[in-house]
């Protein structure tokens, strides 16, 4: 069970990203169905490296990353860090996120680089970087703050 309160040890994984990803397919079971393809690349003490598979479906009129799927994937990161934290947290909500879009993404896999600033006992605030892959240039920087249920909620 997830710690009641902040996180004892922000150097220890409560689950690895094999884990999360087993949990994440028992809960959102329709992500490989509704969902562009979103693998765990990595997953460190309060950081994570996703990967959105570039499809054809994810573009919108003008031939871009449409901004829902690069929202998606940012919320989804700040998730997931969340969850190598502090394990199995269904309800963990997302209270806000906020997202700059910053440069037309190029037709290539998308990358996303979660770092987690607050990890507390009811409250995640986290930020993420996307860039297209084997770019430097951000196409975008997201911030979001997650809710963590009380442990009785979990």
């Amino acid at each position: 069970m997830p710690p009641d309160g902040p996180v004892e040890n922000e150097n220890t994984l409560a689950m690895t990203g094999e884990e999360v990803t087993a949990f994440l397919d028992r809960v959102f079971p329709e992500r490989h169905e509704n969902w562009p393809p979103i693998h765990i690349e990595s997953l460190e003490p309060c950081s994570a490296r996703l990967r959105m598979e570039f499809t054809d479906s994810l573009l919108r009129p003008g031939g871009t990353i449409s901004g829902p799927n690069m929202f998606m994937l940012a919320d989804y990161g700040i998730y997931v860090a969340i969850l190598g934290m502090l394990g199995p947290v269904e309800l963990a909500v997302t209270t806000n996120l906020s997202i700059n879009f910053l440069r037309k993404p190029l037709k290539r896999d998308l990358l996303a680089s979660v770092t987690l600033h607050k990890l507390g006992k009811r409250l995640a605030v986290g930020e993420v970087a996307l860039r297209s892959e084997s770019e430097e240039e951000l196409v975008a920087h997201a911030t979001g703050t997650y809710s963590i249920p009380p442990p009785d909620k979990r």
